[in-house]
């Protein structure tokens, strides 16, 4: 797996009510707030992951219309093996189907 950086940002399929509904499984067993209507920390050993998200207008197919989301992440204090740890598992779990 690639080296997970402190910092990065994603687009993200989905509408913020689906991603608060995926994120506390894809967090499994670490502890998570949501501070704001738009945020979430994630507490990883004696560090943490600091998420936010900002709706973007959807993506058109046609006459279909995707609502996607732009996710920052920034880990405080988390090593690398341990951002990797989490991350492969936050992504396999966020992961929706797909062709």
């Amino acid at each position: 797996m690639p080296t997970i950086p402190e910092t990065f940002s994603r687009d993200t399929g989905g509408t913020p009510a689906d991603w608060l509904r995926w994120l506390p499984g894809a967090c499994r067993k670490h502890a998570l707030s949501l501070p704001t209507e738009h945020s979430a920390i994630v507490t990883i050993g004696q560090g943490s992951l600091h998420l936010h998200w900002d709706v973007l207008p959807p993506r058109a197919l046609g006459l279909a219309r995707f609502p996607h989301l732009m996710v920052s992440y920034r880990f405080e204090g988390v090593g690398e093996s341990e951002r990797e740890t989490f991350m492969r598992y936050f992504d396999l779990y966020m992961q929706r189907g797909g062709g």
